[in-house]
């Protein structure tokens, strides 16, 4: 029913040629999973720059970290988090791009928010627990169904089909009372045409810093059908985290002293968001060389973060008043005659939104060309809202203070072609044209009417070549267009008559890879020109979200070697680097000037792009023996700027940090998994920062120094940084028993 012939013409529409060595024995079922993300995932002859990072790669320190840790040692990316330990809010920079700038898929589906455009790990949990791989794209990529493919792009994919049953228990402990506990189960193939799966997780932390606690709860449940030309998966996952606000930054004058400072300290100043998602994924076989593949999904989100705003907590600043009444649309009170106009409040400022949309492609191969035809249709729809739930002149309270609602309709079709014009040149060519709808209306936080209707068209075209030299030596090149409209607080923190543009990149690459049985080595070269590339100006709102500017001309270019060696039998070395160039070539800061209310201009030509290091570099060496798996890793990162004045005033220093991860098997009878890891992370107990803010200004008639400990002495006037401490030496020791 399935021969050997059948199987062949099927991989050529696979870009997991991986696979192709067990074309005798792949079953139907498989292929048919490997379809629905061919949309997304670069294949072997897809001239772009990747990394493929399969499940064992990073499970091995998979003991409570999010996906930006566990996946930092590939090339070009930088995490961070706001708790200093991976655990909590967590951040990550592929080439220097940041959130808003990396596309994500889940199964094909877009995970980024319509808005802000990034990804919340802290709301997804111990999600890496319920993946297969991983694909990270660098640079603009192949066409994906999100619209954040701009500076990379990270593809996801959910556990595939396991044909026996299982139950295992993954449980951690570490510093920083972290803990994690998870459970995963499944019952393997049932009559051959049944699977079900699922995984109930949780994790806390107190964290590094201050008070910087993460309480998550997590779940993923998985059913499909398998049948001989035809399969259908639904998967549902969750995820629910209640954070201490970290989110301020330790002052510079701190960083020795009190590296864990935490300004914050009323209670519940937390974050507090739960998210759901709802994927259902079908795929057919048309005949031996044709497969359709249609998914629908639904997510739901919804949730908030709480603020005390006033002089009695968050004291440890020793700064603070109480509220103006008219700010929250609140009426002043007679108390004994005299007439009240401020309190203190505690606040909640919500976000209730649905996200659902349907995907689609279809695969068609020849004996000299691969076609892909695919698109999403996609709608999200957000409610924000705030409300003061306690004043001290009202007590307990429910007042909506403000309200807008948003809706966004992204669409998308794409065209993405592989022809073999010999055996070893091929050409590829991906077309993609986006449109996006994206209105909102009401009030914003501060009062003023929050009106937008924004219709954009885009066309993003990519060109490339591969050439196989020989079974050694391969080359690609590529050349790609890619298009981003601003994000949600670049609009509402602009005036309609300074509305930003929409950003367009042109990335080239050009890579060689060469492979031998112990040695594996790839170069690639890039060049990433952009056209009103939004950068940060210095200034920031309340909760710390930059205002961003259109600047003409920006570039990034650099060079990715990524390298692996067998050096004995159990021993081997796997290292990578990235030497680059991050410029803007001339721009124009605007600081504040606290006593004209006007702002100072300062201009500049040539200076680097803000947390954009020129030389990011790791290795890990891995040691086998029976059932013993040991490993040193070792991550330096160069300076990074922390605005894009190039001043050494507002830059982190180079840092290196480095690690061990051991893992011990253990066999016993009727367990089929048990297993030992120690993890100890920042072995040589450095102590450094990974990210910052600043915010600029000038006061000439007053020095602020001594009144605000993140107030610092400038060259132009005076700035505020917070920076974000990573923590020391730490541990996580964690036991798998599989059942």
């Amino acid at each position: 029913m399935f021969n050997k012939r059948i199987s062949i013409a099927i991989l050529l529409t696979l870009p997991f040629l991986s696979i192709a060595q067990k074309q005798d024995t792949i079953p139907l079922s498989q292929i048919l999973e490997e379809i629905q993300i061919t949309g997304v995932n670069a294949g072997e002859k897809t001239p772009v720059s990747y990394t493929n990072i399969s499940e064992s790669e990073f499970e091995k320190n998979n003991l409570g970290q999010d996906l930006p840790y566990l996946i930092s040692l590939t090339p070009s990316v930088v995490s961070s988090s706001d708790a200093g330990a991976g655990i909590g809010y967590t951040y990550m920079t592929i080439r220097g791009s940041d959130a808003s700038r990396i596309n994500v898929t889940v199964n094909g589906i877009p995970l980024n928010d319509a808005e802000s455009q990034g990804v919340w790990w802290v709301n997804m949990p111990d999600f890496t627990s319920s993946v297969s791989n991983i694909q990270i794209q660098r640079g603009v990529g192949t066409s994906t169904n999100g619209g954040s493919a701009f500076g990379g792009s990270v593809n996801l994919n959910t556990n595939g089909l396991k044909s026996k049953k299982y139950v295992t228990l993954n449980n951690s402990v570490g510093s920083y009372n972290s803990l994690k506990n998870n459970i995963e189960f499944g019952t393997g193939l049932i009559n051959g045409k049944w699977s079900f799966d699922g995984r109930l997780s949780s994790i806390t932390s107190d964290g590094y810093i201050d008070r910087a606690s993460s309480d998550l709860k997590s779940s993923y449940f998985s059913g499909g059908y398998y049948g001989e030309t035809q399969s259908l998966k639904a998967i549902v996952f969750t995820g629910h985290e209640r954070t201490y606000q970290a989110w301020n930054g330790v002052p510079q004058s701190f960083l020795d002293s009190l590296p864990t400072f935490n300004p914050y300290n009323y209670e519940d100043e937390v974050d507090d968001y739960r998210q759901t998602h709802f994927q259902l994924h079908y795929n057919k076989q048309l005949n031996a060389n044709t497969f359709l593949n249609f998914a629908t999904h639904y997510t739901k989100g919804a949730g908030y973060y709480e603020q005390y705003k006033g002089d009695k907590y968050n004291s440890l600043l020793n700064y603070g008043s109480e509220e103006d009444l008219a700010d929250y649309g609140i009426n002043n009170s007679i108390v004994n005659g005299d007439t009240i106009t401020t309190t203190n409040l505690i606040r909640r400022k919500w976000l209730d939104n649905d996200f659902y949309g349907v995907t689609f492609s279809a695969n068609h191969s020849t004996k000299k060309m691969n076609f892909i035809l695919g698109g999403a249709a996609n709608t999200y729809l957000g409610n924000h809202f705030g409300k003061v739930i306690w004043s001290e002149l009202y007590a307990d309270m429910d007042h909506e203070y403000y309200r807008n609602e948003a809706t966004k309709n992204d669409q998308n079709i794409y065209l993405k072609t592989d022809y073999s014009i010999t055996e070893k040149f091929n050409l590829f060519a991906d077309l993609q044209t986006r449109s996006i709808q994206y209105n909102f209306e009401g009030l914003n936080d501060d009062g003023t009417a929050a009106e937008q209707s924004v219709n954009l068209n885009f066309f993003n075209p990519k060109f490339g070549t591969f050439y196989s030299l020989n079974n050694n030596n391969t080359f690609y090149a590529s050349y790609s267009v890619a298009n981003k409209e601003p994000n949600r607080n670049d609009y509402v923190e602009s005036s309609p008559s300074s509305r930003p543009k929409h950003e367009t990149v042109y990335d080239t690459e050009v890579g060689w890879k060469f492979n031998t049985k112990n040695i594996s080595l790839g170069i690639n070269l890039y060049h990433m020109d952009y056209n009103n590339q939004l950068i940060n100006t210095g200034e920031i709102n309340d909760v710390g979200y930059s205002v961003h500017s259109n600047i003409k001309e920006s570039y990034r270019k650099g060079i990715e070697v990524a390298y692996g060696v067998k050096i004995t039998k159990n021993l081997n070395w796997n290292a990578n680097f990235t030497l680059s160039e991050n410029k803007i070539v001339e721009h124009t800061e605007y600081i504040d000037n606290w006593e004209t209310g006007g702002k100072l201009e300062v201009n500049y030509e040539n200076t680097d792009i803000s947390f954009s290091p020129n030389i990011i570099a790791k290795s890990e060496i891995n040691y086998n023996l029976k059932n013993l798996n040991a490993s040193w890793i070792f991550k330096y990162i160069g300076k990074q700027y922390i605005d894009n004045s190039e001043s050494a005033e507002r830059m982190l220093d180079a840092y290196s940090v480095s690690g061990l991860l051991f893992s011990y098997s253990l066999n016993f009878k009727n367990i089929k998994e048990a297993k030992i890891s120690l993890q100890v992370n920042n072995l040589m107990n450095n102590s450094y920062s990974n990210r910052a803010w600043v915010y600029r200004f000038i006061s000439d008639g007053w020095n602020p120094i001594g009144s605000d400990p993140y107030t610092n002495a400038d060259t132009d006037g005076y700035n505020m940084i917070g920076y974000f401490p990573q923590a020391t030496r730490n541990y996580m020791l964690g036991i798998t028993l599989g059942l």
